[in-house]
């Protein structure tokens, strides 16, 4: 018998391969990326002193808004916003009828005037009153004197006061003419006016009788 030399299998040399997965296993696992949020930074609040006043200032009638406009602007300038923080144009809500629509606008309360807080000193006082359509002052002399804080929040209080309020140049026991409604083209006396509600209780004569009526503003027109 030949002897059989069994023959090993031939292993060729390979690289090993490693899993794809366990790669990704004896990798550490990374944080889940987040995205950076950026928290917007604030403008720091000036805190309202406790030497800080409101003072009037009288400006030329109709010019209020504009001088109060000035005012902020030569705060900036003149970089006085630590010492100067409010100027208010005191106004109120109303309603006026003309040409037999009613218009909401805006009435200035104290007509000539606005309001500063500030800390007066010679630097606020300079920019304030020597400020465009400034004329002066409130106060006794020549020295400004400050309100009262009790004053400041009842005008507040009435400028934000939501329900409007009307405007009318009728007056009680003035001779009227009804222009619209069941009685229209009667004439009447008025004698009471509700400035709240916008209307008026006239007294018309009906079969020889006076006899109260409630009438809107718009139903109604001067003789």
């Amino acid at each position: 018998m030949t002897d059989q030399k069994q023959q090993k299998p031939i292993i060729e040399d390979k690289p090993q391969t490693v899993p794809e997965t366990a790669v990704k296993q004896d990798r550490p696992a990374e944080p889940p990326k987040t995205e950076e949020k950026t928290t917007p930074v604030a403008a720091p609040v000036l805190e309202v002193p406790d030497n800080a006043r409101w003072y009037v200032v009288h400006t030329y009638s109709g010019h209020e808004n504009k001088v109060a406009a000035n005012v902020k602007q030569r705060i900036e300038t003149q970089k006085l916003s630590h010492k100067i923080f409010d100027i208010v144009v005191p106004t109120r809500n109303i309603v006026t009828v003309k040409h037999g629509k009613k218009e909401e606008q805006k009435e200035k309360i104290f007509p000539g005037y606005i309001l500063v807080r500030m800390v007066l000193d010679d630097d606020t006082w300079l920019a304030v009153r020597t400020t465009q359509g400034v004329t002066a002052f409130v106060g006794v002399g020549n020295k400004p004197t400050p309100i009262s804080d009790k004053e400041v929040a009842t005008i507040l209080k009435f400028m934000s006061m939501e329900a409007p309020k009307y405007k009318t140049t009728f007056s009680v026991g003035e001779a009227i003419k009804i222009v619209d409604g069941p009685f229209a083209d009667f004439l009447g006396t008025i004698d009471t006016i509700d400035v709240e509600k916008g209307k008026v209780r006239a007294l018309v004569s009906i079969f020889g009788r006076e006899t109260p009526v409630e009438l809107d503003f718009l139903q109604i027109s001067k003789l």
